[in-house]
């Protein structure tokens, strides 16, 4: 008994039912052409994932419905596993429709429905009930969607030892973030061994918004060895006869190359299916705007950034001088704005007002806030989306301008604390020389005022990092960072800064998530709010 599985690892989007069509329709006649019996889809691929409040549009959900059966003339000759919204008796289900030869034989109801972290899914679906086992080619395979598989004594189990599947299949949208692929081939491969089954596993890829999807679907045997495992963060049609030995087990990225490449995947998502043509950046010389520039470049290809220079009286020869050379090595378009008439203009008007107090903040943040407003009017004159360059680090601490630094329209390193952003920008150079080294070595500054480090105000990076990392990922108490080794006086002083500073964040632009909690859907904090412990 031999089955030709087919994983279509595709880039849906969210609510464009009809190119998604199309794409499932490509995908379904290549399937054919290499004679695949069995062809499998991501969770919800009709719709997109997440669809979120569409769901409450009726017309939404008939017309994914109706999206589903369409698909039926193209499914002859095969079978096709498609994640689909199903409406029934007035309830929505996250859904997977079984399309064999033409007809609608079925579909398979999501019965665990995650609401933690980004998902949000009891706010929509209802959850199924049942398993569903059908036949082909000889062989029982049984149907579960992404949660399904991560619960102890989900469906997979009942269909396995009670339905008498051989196969298990499991249609997935699981975001990427650090060491996700090899926490999802571990859980694979135990309930592999659980079932004595063999598992295919297709997931999403694709950005969505803060989300990212990574791919990476994979096949592994009834004993829990990997089979056949996809590219990350590229469509691929993966075939994989089963039962089989390895036949497509690629090496895996490393940690820096799969965070760099979940960046350019997430931020041309964001820029094209958006339908931006050009994205537009400050370039102050500095490390954080050098990554974003590089990733924009790799993303959308060098003619469709824009790199600005906007100096002010604090802005060093260096610093301008790097910003022209990282633009030039890049390939990008530069403009040069100096922005001091500007800055002396606001003084001048503000003068009467701020007579009497100490110059600081306030003088500071007006040259942000002049280049933020700089890159916005280029934004509305032309059309190019602007593309904001803090850091984790930074907007966990508040270390940055509202309306200012903090003003555009997508954030891609808000979830990448600063010591990721110099291990990138490393990567990034060994590929090509493009970020001059003086920026990789230069500590770091706003050059918001004279002689200005960041470590002025926060405390080293090296220092700073772990106890985020702590605090907002792991979620630890004070005592559990002291346990860790970590400064328990400078952690409660970094803890305050950030439960202060979460105005601030609820203000400034989406951007991708890849770590396990990222400022966002994943953190629901209270802006007022006196708590003040960890």
């Amino acid at each position: 008994m031999k089955l030709r599985a087919a994983l279509a690892q595709i880039n849906p989007t969210v609510g464009d039912l009809e190119g998604n069509f199309e794409k499932i329709v490509r995908y379904l006649e290549e399937a054919k052409r290499k004679g695949a019996d069995l062809v499998v889809f991501p969770e919800l691929s009709v719709t997109g994932y997440p669809p979120e409040d569409l769901l409450f549009k009726k017309s939404f959900l008939k017309e994914s419905f109706l999206t589903v059966k369409k698909l039926l003339p193209h499914t002859r000759g095969l079978v096709c596993l498609v994640g689909c919204v199903e409406p029934a008796d007035g309830k929505i289900y996250n859904a997977c429709a079984l399309l064999a030869d033409g007809r609608l034989r079925g579909t398979y109801r999501k019965n665990h429905l995650p609401n933690y972290g980004v998902f949000d899914e009891k706010r929509y679906f209802e959850p199924g009930r049942e398993g569903l086992v059908f036949t082909q080619n000889g062989l029982s395979i049984g149907i579960t969607i992404c949660e399904d598989l991560w619960v102890e004594k989900g469906p997979f189990l009942a269909e396995a030892r009670k339905g008498g599947a051989r196969v298990i299949v499991n249609l997935s949208a699981s975001p990427y973030e650090v060491g996700k692929v090899e926490e999802r081939r571990k859980l694979l491969s135990r309930r592999a061994k659980e079932t004595k089954a063999h598992f295919v596993y297709v997931n999403l890829i694709g950005g969505q918004d803060e989300l990212v999807f990574d791919g990476g679907s994979m096949v592994l045997d009834d004993k829990g060895k990997l089979l056949a495992l996809a590219r990350q963060f590229e469509e691929e049609l993966l075939l994989c006869d089963l039962p089989s030995p390895a036949i497509s087990v690629r090496r895996a990225l490393g940690r820096e190359e799969e965070m760099y490449r979940a960046l350019v995947l997430g931020t041309k998502d964001y820029v094209t299916k958006n339908r931006f043509e050009k994205v537009v950046l400050g370039l102050s010389g500095g490390i954080d705007s050098a990554l974003v520039a590089c990733i924009a470049a790799d993303a959308l290809g060098r003619d469709r950034v824009v790199g600005v220079s906007m100096p002010s009286r604090f802005s060093s020869a260096e610093t301008r001088r790097d910003a022209k050379a990282l633009a030039e090595r890049l390939g990008i378009r530069y403009l040069e704005l100096p922005i001091e008439s500007v800055f002396k203009s606001f003084l001048e008007l503000l003068k009467g007002l701020f007579q009497g107090t100490k110059e600081g903040l306030a003088e500071e943040n007006l040259q942000a806030r002049i280049r933020g407003m700089i890159l916005m009017a280029l934004s509305n004159k032309f059309g190019w989306l602007v593309l904001t360059t803090g850091n984790k680090s930074e907007m966990s601490t508040g270390y940055c301008t509202l309306y200012g630094d903090m003003a555009g329209g997508f954030a891609v390193i808000k979830d990448v604390p600063k010591g990721w952003v110099y291990e990138l920008a490393r990567v990034r150079n060994q590929k090509e020389k493009v970020i001059p080294e003086t920026v990789l070595t230069r500590e770091p500054t706003a050059e918001l005022r004279a002689h200005q480090k960041d470590s002025d105000t926060l405390p080293p990076y090296e220092v700073l990092d772990p106890i985020l990392s702590a605090y907002i990922e792991e979620n630890l108490t004070l005592a559990g960072m002291k346990r860790k080794g970590l400064d328990e006086k400078v952690a409660q002083e970094v803890i305050q800064r950030v439960d202060g500073n979460e105005y601030k964040r609820r203000q400034g632009p989406p951007g991708i998530k890849i770590t396990s909690r990222a400022f966002g859907k994943d953190w629901r904090f209270p802006i007022t709010n006196r708590y003040r412990k960890a």
